[in-house]
């Protein structure tokens, strides 16, 4: 076998707002390709003093994954976790203290107050660049009752990590979605942690992607049959699925798209405007130093909520294929409604808050309804397209839409209908790939710059191409 015809091995641990996996990525000069181990459930579980994440059982998923992963493939060569931003766990003398909270307990409102009442939203995106979400880090932090009892606050990913190696640290495209880290330097506010109550000594050290956090402890070594070393990635699955993002031009956009849409552009400056403040558009970190310019719509969770209550109420499952495609032959127009409306947040009966959004003009059908349902995301990824290309001052000539709503055909054709511009979808698992490239990186496996680890995905990915209609 010729040296350019060496594939390498490497574990990614890829965790969602409602499911989590582990895969095997295999790497090599012209090779990338994704194995899956194993898939698991991840959500919200109700606790008597709010809504939570059940960490105990994430974190046995992601020991029997990594276990599975390495019986299949004996010569991975590092592990790298990626997962939702801003949910944290507390330490204290190495120990969890409570089950970290989910980010849609409603008592974040209440750390909204107090921190606007410190400090006003304005100075918070002077400092931090990000847009305002009820659920960022800050808000958390100021109503946590836990927080004076900790020695260490760590984000999801680098939780697990510690769990792992016995290491604390922060990964900083992670970092950067929590509020507390300055737009201008990319390091910890201090003053600001201050100033809002917060014990500056729980923030650890910061870590970039790439870097080897540590060893997996001998005990868990012994569990999963192998010594490996894990590395941190854009720990921040939205920063790995836009480093895996194929953007073909200068002037393309992106849209990370599953429970959430991300929609925006990689720019190497931030946009701290008092116009990108008002259009609510964040700054956070990507690979090698860029800034992911973008703004949160609401995503494929109206439809998955949809789909979840009409379950309930038949006591049977829907063809979600079937469905979508009749959505698609409906004829005429549909009416809109605002994906981004704060009635839409929180699980629960989804199509009577999207009805009550409608009025009389709501569709009685359900394949119009979905079809409702899935222009209106449509359109607030169209609007969010261009208002980013208005503050950036940028141009937009192509979309790359990447994760599991680029496998949604009437999505993605709405999208370019909407915005004016072609959509390129896929790939589908562009945050797992992000993973595993940073890690590849880091081994000396894949190339060094970001063009050259997009070209690699634009050369193996399967994308389809949408044109506006």
């Amino acid at each position: 076998m010729t040296a350019s015809a060496v594939v390498r091995s490497f574990a990614a641990v890829d965790l969602g707002a409602t499911s989590g996996r582990v895969m095997i990525g295999r790497v090599g000069t012209d090779a990338l390709d994704l194995e899956l181990v194993t898939r698991f459930s991840n959500g919200p579980v109700q606790r008597a003093d709010g809504l939570h994440w059940d960490f105990g059982a994430l974190y046995e998923h992601v020991l029997d994954g990594l276990a599975e992963a390495v019986r299949r493939e004996p010569t991975i060569e590092s592990i790298g976790i990626d997962s939702w931003a801003v949910d944290y766990g507390l330490l204290h003398d190495g120990d969890l203290l409570a089950e970290p909270f989910h980010y849609r307990d409603d008592r974040t409102a209440r750390g909204v107050e107090a921190v606007h009442a410190v400090v006003p939203f304005e100075e918070l995106y002077r400092r931090n660049g990000l847009q305002f979400l009820p659920f960022n880090t800050l808000y958390q932090y100021r109503v946590d009752a836990l927080l004076s009892d900790a020695d260490t606050a760590l984000l999801v990913p680098d939780l697990l990590a510690f769990l792992l190696t016995g290491r604390r640290v922060a990964e900083r495209t992670n970092a950067s979605t929590t509020g507390l880290l300055r737009v201008d330097d990319a390091q910890w506010d201090l003053e600001l942690a201050e100033r809002l109550g917060i014990p500056t000594g729980i923030l650890p050290g910061l870590v970039d992607p790439g870097e080897t956090i540590g060893r997996i402890r001998p005990e868990l070594a012994a569990r999963i049959a192998r010594d490996l070393p894990v590395v941190a990635v854009a720990s921040h699955d939205t920063a790995s699925a836009v480093a895996a993002a194929p953007l073909s031009t200068p002037h393309a956009a992106y849209i990370s798209c599953g429970t959430w849409g991300l929609v925006g552009l990689e720019l190497t400056e931030p946009v701290v405007s008092d116009a990108a403040r008002a259009a609510n558009f964040t700054n956070e970190l990507g690979v090698d130093g860029r800034i992911r310019f973008l703004h949160n719509v609401t995503g494929l969770w109206l439809l998955s909520e949809t789909l979840r209550e009409w379950e309930a109420s038949d006591g049977a499952p829907i063809d979600l294929p079937t469905l979508l495609a009749e959505a698609a032959a409906t004829a005429g127009a549909v009416p809109l409604f605002d994906a981004n409306d704060s009635s839409l947040s929180a699980p629960g009966d989804m199509p009577a808050r999207i009805g009550a959004l409608l009025g009389d003009a709501a569709p009685s059908s359900r394949a119009a309804f979905v079809r409702t349902i899935v222009e209106s995301i449509a359109q607030a990824f169209a609007d969010a397209i261009a208002d980013a290309a208005t503050l950036a001052g940028r141009p937009v000539d192509s979309i790359h839409l990447v994760g599991g709503g680029s496998l949604n055909r009437l999505l993605c054709q709405a999208t370019a209908d909407r915005s004016g511009v072609p959509v390129i979808a896929g790939p589908v698992e562009a945050t797992a790939l992000g993973n595993v490239l940073v890690q590849a990186r880091a081994a000396g496996a894949a190339p060094a710059d970001l063009a050259g680890l997009r070209a690699l995905v634009a050369a193996t990915a399967d994308v389809h191409r949408y044109d506006p209609r």
